[in-house]
């Protein structure tokens, strides 16, 4: 049975990987991707827009699944080899998670809520998944294999290549983000 998993990592190091089509979590630490598998959802939480910056973000942002390969080592530089799991990320909107704060399992009623996002990559429920699909993507995609509790087929979110997503900004405008389809 599939996971569903929520990775911590700045906004600008998530879009990294999202045009690149992988995810690395815990400062490339190896064992964490080691326990995410092929067909696992994984949906990534942000901070910050910049890693260690004071630019407070708090948002959901990107969602995918995770392809059939291992975990793979890259060189960065020769003091930095990062461990990298390849994901096929989904385009979705960059959402914010104060919204959905009481109606996530892992959030709900903890005045902490942001503690369990200091472990770099947590396991959450299907109906916590399926939640924050709907927001970022407008609807749940069936590759999440979750059942339609609404009675109505399910549809996989897709945007033409030439779409343009937004995500909102700090002051609640928007602005455009590129798809990454694949």
């Amino acid at each position: 049975m599939s996971r569903n998993w929520i990775a911590v990592a700045s906004a600008n190091h998530v879009r990294i990987g999202r045009e690149a089509g992988f995810m690395q979590v815990c400062h490339g630490k190896a064992a964490p991707l080691r326990r995410s598998a092929p067909g696992d959802r994984v949906i990534y939480y942000s901070p910050t827009e910049t890693f260690g910056g004071r630019d407070r973000l708090q948002a959901l942002t990107a969602i995918g699944m995770v392809k059939e390969t291992d975990a793979y080592q890259v060189e960065v530089h020769p003091d930095f080899r990062p461990w990298r799991r390849d994901v096929a990320w989904w385009p979705a909107m960059e959402t914010p998670i104060r919204p959905l704060l009481d109606r996530l399992s892992f959030t709900s009623g903890r005045a902490n809520w942001g503690y369990q996002l200091r472990f770099g990559l947590f396991e959450i429920d299907n109906d916590d998944a399926e939640l924050i699909a709907e927001a970022m993507l407008g609807e749940t995609p069936a590759e999440f294999g979750l059942p339609d509790r609404f009675g109505t087929s399910r549809k996989t979110a897709r945007a033409p290549a030439s779409a343009s997503l937004t995500r909102p900004s700090s002051r609640g405008s928007a602005r455009p983000i590129a798809p990454n389809i694949g």
